[in-house]
């Protein structure tokens, strides 16, 4: 009896398992949903008489609302207008996007990672440094630097270059063994 017990509570606990989430998703839909439609509304009625508002505008008004608002965030000139503001100015910021195609473009080379530490990464650009007024004695290399097994996260290093070793191996080379020699071992 406590076996059979124990598998209808097993039974219970799993359909409650599969069924949560399900039940979240949809009521936090609705919750944005009747929101949507309550605030659309309200903003609609303060320009158009309520004879014109029908059910679901408020919905509508909401989704173009969004959609226009991300068509006018995409112009260059307001998205690094936006990227000034501090701290909401980091959604905004521009940077680059490193794909395996850009990767692919690059010179990869073997850094110092840390005294004792070489790691792969690829060469984006080389500066000269300033100090003040003054020349300094050393440029920097700013390095990708991967993370395994994704590739295209990772971190950029500015490292001295005189700790950069690049590599003869082809970008597709690297990449192959970063991400498969591991395994095969």
């Amino acid at each position: 009896m406590g076996r059979f017990l124990r598998n209808q509570i097993g039974f219970l606990l799993s359909g409650f398992v599969f069924w949560l989430p399900i039940a979240v998703l949809i009521l936090i839909i609705v919750f944005i949903f009747s929101n949507l439609e309550d605030l659309g509304r309200k903003f609609l009625l303060l320009y158009l008489p309520e004879n014109l508002v029908f059910s679901g505008f408020g919905v509508v008004f909401g989704i173009l609302l969004l959609y226009f608002s991300g068509m006018v965030l995409k112009i260059k000139r307001v998205k690094r207008l936006f990227s000034r503001i501090p701290v909401l100015g980091i959604l905004f910021g521009e940077g680059e996007v490193i794909t395996i195609q850009r990767l692919t473009h690059l010179n990869p080379c073997l850094f110092m990672m840390s005294p004792t530490c070489l790691s792969y990464g690829w060469i984006l650009s080389e500066e000269k440094v300033r100090l003040a007024e003054e020349k300094a004695t050393f440029t920097l290399i700013n390095v990708y630097y991967p993370n395994v097994p994704t590739l295209v996260t990772g971190q950029v290093f500015p490292v001295r270059k005189d700790t950069v070793i690049r590599l003869g191996n082809t970008s597709k080379e690297i990449i192959d063994l970063l991400l498969y020699a591991f395994r095969s071992a």
